[in-house]
């Protein structure tokens, strides 16, 4: 398992993000009030627990990595929409699976739980994005869209790919690998053949594959499987009564 948690059961990425941005990724050790198969920090309004619930969760991470406000949570939809933070209320629930900021203070996160969480920073600190990345949305260009938002040129960006489910637990069909393949290829390498029609997948290795299309080199993470990784909530594993855990990226503070 990559990376350990610190006292709040907060995993803390490890990439060389310039002065000023924090993140960090929750696990199920993080403070909460989830019982059963959702203990105990579950973030996910739709994934069969009480709202109130969910939202005690939500205030007590905002407590526990004292944030500057209440994340832009999103309504995410396997798509490629990108909202720009700066433009949203607080409180509102876009329909996007992607979100960038320039101010300081706003906090972006991604929900996830086997799809693949991507944060990104420009190399000065002055913008940042955070993207949901499951197959859906990596096959119709949500990282591609994403980077395209920001003002900062794809090589001065830096990204991390967060927890997500590994290629060993992740068997897929004709039409997740046709999704990539049928128009790139190259992205064949990302599939391994396992029985008659289905093929492991590597969903980090695809996501690298687009980020660097993209322009973007500076690539940190991907090393983690939400699947076989107990401290992660994971869609595969528990499939009925599954919680999902949050990406984070926020500006602590001005530039200078």
């Amino acid at each position: 398992m990559s990376g350990g948690l610190d006292p709040q059961g907060l995993l803390q990425p490890e990439w060389p993000t310039p002065p000023g941005i924090r993140c960090a990724v929750t696990t199920r050790a993080t403070p909460g009030i989830s019982q059963g198969p959702h203990a105990r920090c579950n973030l996910g309004l739709r994934n069969g627990e009480p709202a109130a619930t969910v939202h005690a969760n939500r205030a007590l991470l905002r407590a526990a990595l004292a944030l500057p406000c209440e994340p832009l949570w999103l309504l995410q939809v396997h798509g490629r929409d990108v909202i720009d933070a700066d433009a949203i209320e607080t409180g509102v629930e876009p329909r996007a699976d992607a979100a960038i900021a320039r101010a300081p203070g706003r906090v972006l996160a991604v929900l996830t739980a086997d799809c693949l969480p991507v944060l990104v920073v420009a190399a000065d600190g002055s913008e940042i994005a955070a993207a949901h990345a499951g197959w859906r949305g990596l096959a119709v260009g949500v990282l591609e869209a994403t980077i395209a938002a920001l003002r900062t040129p794809p090589a001065r960006l830096l990204a991390w790919l967060g927890p997500c489910i590994g290629a060993a637990s992740y068997e897929v069909g004709v039409e997740v690998r046709g999704a990539f393949v049928d128009t790139d290829a190259g992205a064949a390498g990302a599939f391994t053949p396992t029985r008659p029609g289905h093929w492991t997948c590597d969903l980090a290795a695809l996501a690298r594959r687009r980020l660097l299309a993209a322009g973007v080199a500076r690539i940190y993470g991907g090393d983690f499987d939400t699947r076989s990784d107990p401290r992660f909530y994971s869609h595969r594993r528990d499939p009925v009564a599954g919680g999902r855990f949050a990406s984070l990226i926020w500006r602590d503070r001005a530039r200078p």
